[in-house]
């Protein structure tokens, strides 16, 4: 049960976070109006987060399941910083 928690509550928070980040960068539009929209996304992905930590099988497949999906986020933020995407 201690490691749903910590897979929901601050990796959740994390992942939600990175994605905001990638999105925010990759959404087409004005700066202030991808932010808002990543930021909207963001806030319904740390639910979802918090959810799939108590769905999942079990608590390792809950951890590694949001720690896969952040990293791909932040992959996609790095990638897109590194060929001078949106500042």
């Amino acid at each position: 049960m201690t490691l749903r928690i910590v897979a929901a509550v601050p990796l959740g928070y994390v992942v939600a976070s990175l994605w905001a980040m990638a999105l925010a960068r990759l959404l087409p539009g004005d700066r202030a109006e991808a932010t808002v929209a990543a930021t909207l996304v963001a806030f319904a992905l740390c639910a979802g987060n918090a959810m799939w930590a108590f769905a999942a099988r079990s608590g390792w497949r809950a951890f590694w399941t949001l720690a896969v999906t952040g990293a791909i986020a932040g992959g996609l933020t790095w990638l897109s910083i590194m060929g001078s995407g949106r500042l």
